[in-house]
């Protein structure tokens, strides 16, 4: 600490009353704080007067202060210190004292159960009207923020691969911009847990407001982006509402979109031999 560090580095100036003191603040760290100058003028062996002296000299009005000052600075120390010293939570289950085996166990199980729960909730009614959307459209517009983005790009990549033009741009001013350019025959794909992004939302009404569709994946709770979209398919996953991973939502959006690529191939096998095709030009260059 800051304090603690001023106090020893400067012994060597301080006068043999003053180094008493030094030496019995630097011993009781921790009791500092919470004792008067009373206190830690019986603890020195000291004058009262003495222990003032000493506070004002490093740069305290009196006693208090230099109180107040030191629990602060042990305060901070103790927050940067936490995630050493205490278990606790660091994503769902998973808590800071798990070692590696137990993390791996905990991540297995999240992400299954994302799986089973996301594709058991699926309606396939409405997974056929996505899959049709997406093969007639003159092009596919993909939104997305964060961990959302990652996934929306991937199913971009995915989609490219078997003939059907797609984009993601990860600022959220050029996926605006590219909204502002669809059309009748456009769909936009809205990838989002929450649901609530605002970035997301906004180029979902541009989107509509220039008549594409909108197709969202997001959480099956209602939100602004499922009441706005066209067609829906939801995703079942453990997510804080202040999370900073998305490891859970983000499996679930993955297995979204690989369910509508596999099923955009098996229902149009031709799209196959685009994969192929593109598989044996990546091989020419190796």
């Amino acid at each position: 600490m800051k304090i603690i560090n001023q106090i020893a580095q400067s012994r060597s100036q301080f006068s043999p009353s003053e180094l008493k003191i030094a030496e019995t603040i630097l011993a009781h760290q921790e009791r500092i704080s919470k004792i008067s100058s009373s206190e830690l003028a019986q603890l020195a062996a000291v004058s009262q007067s003495s222990i003032v002296k000493f506070v004002q000299k490093i740069g305290f009005k009196g006693m208090t202060a230099f109180r107040l000052a030191l629990s602060e600075e042990s305060g901070r120390q103790q927050a940067i210190r936490l995630p050493l010293a205490t278990n606790f939570p660091l994503h769902n289950a998973i808590n800071s004292d798990d070692d590696a085996p137990t993390i791996a166990r905990k991540l297995m199980q999240e992400k299954i159960r994302a799986l089973v729960e996301t594709t058991g909730s699926v309606d396939y009614e409405i997974l056929g009207k996505i899959v049709t959307a997406l093969s007639e459209a003159r092009f596919v517009h993909i939104t997305g923020l964060g961990g959302s983005m990652t996934v929306g790009s991937d199913f971009a990549h995915k989609l490219l691969k078997i003939g059907v033009i797609a984009l993601i741009d990860p600022d959220s001013h050029a996926q605006l911009s590219i909204a502002n350019t669809l059309g009748p025959q456009d769909i936009q794909v809205a990838i989002s847990y929450s649901g609530r992004r605002k970035e997301i939302l906004d180029a979902a009404r541009v989107a509509q407001q220039r008549k594409a569709r909108v197709i969202a994946l997001t959480n099956p709770v209602e939100n602004p982006l499922r009441a706005l979209a066209d067609l829906s398919l939801v995703t079942l996953a453990e997510e804080d509402q202040w999370r900073s991973s998305a490891i859970s939502s983000r499996t679930a959006q993955n297995a979204l979109t690989d369910l509508i690529f596999m099923v955009l191939i098996q229902t149009q096998s031709w799209r196959n031999d685009l994969i192929r095709d593109t598989q044996s030009l990546i091989d020419e260059l190796m």
